[in-house]
């Protein structure tokens, strides 16, 4: 285990013994809406913050995939709905901060797989992007998605797919696709999902937070 990840870990548990930690909002080029579910992960702080028992800053902390901010976020939340540019400085970066202990969850807002998907393939050459199974620890605790991903919202009539890049065992990056996890996280009356749809959502959510946290 890494310093900064035993220090990540360690304000995750120890609530009012170290600063509070924050969750991460990747900030991307290209044009996509990188800021899109504007309040997607406030709801899932708070919801982590009630049922987890964490500490959690109350809102996220925009970083930039070349910025060294990136390192002090154990968990990044990266969405939207169009283009996605990375430079080979900015992807190096990210290979680092993963490999150090970082996390990433890509949530495809539908429409930014094409552009992407291509990005993070590059990300390792040695590590591709490959389909998580359902009985993967990630989909059980602290709560049990024995089907793996809930689906959220429809939009090509697909079963939601859980994609993975896993380094010397243990899974860094985890990308969300034809779920649409964010949008159950946003506030009730955005999408009008029923309240059991969207605590399915937010416990997927919580589930993701914890792995990047304590795993």
């Amino acid at each position: 285990m890494t310093l900064f990840r035993l220090v990540w870990v360690v304000g995750f548990l120890c609530t009012g013994l170290v600063e509070a930690q924050s969750i991460g909002l990747l900030k991307y080029r290209g044009g996509g809406d990188w800021y899109a579910n504007p309040t997607a992960l406030g709801n899932l702080i708070e919801y982590c913050n009630q049922t987890l028992g964490t500490s959690l800053e109350a809102e996220p902390i925009t970083v930039e995939p070349g910025s060294n901010e990136l390192y002090s976020q154990p968990f990044v939340h990266m969405t939207g709905h169009g283009n996605v540019v990375f430079s080979e400085g900015e992807l190096d970066h990210l290979r680092k901060w993963l490999d150090g202990g970082g996390f990433l969850h890509v949530d495809d807002n539908y429409g930014m797989d094409p552009f992407v998907r291509p990005f993070l393939e590059l990300l390792f050459e040695d590590s591709p992007l490959e389909k998580i199974p359902p009985d993967h620890p990630i989909f059980s605790k602290p709560f049990a998605f024995p089907e793996g991903l809930p689906k959220v919202h429809e939009h090509n009539n697909k079963a939601p797919e859980a994609w993975g890049i896993f380094r010397n065992g243990r899974l860094v990056l985890l990308y969300s696709f034809e779920s649409d996890l964010g949008d159950g996280w946003e506030d009730p009356g955005v999408h009008n999902d029923p309240e059991e749809l969207r605590q399915q959502a937010l416990k997927m959510g919580a589930n993701l937070v914890w792995w990047a946290f304590v795993r």
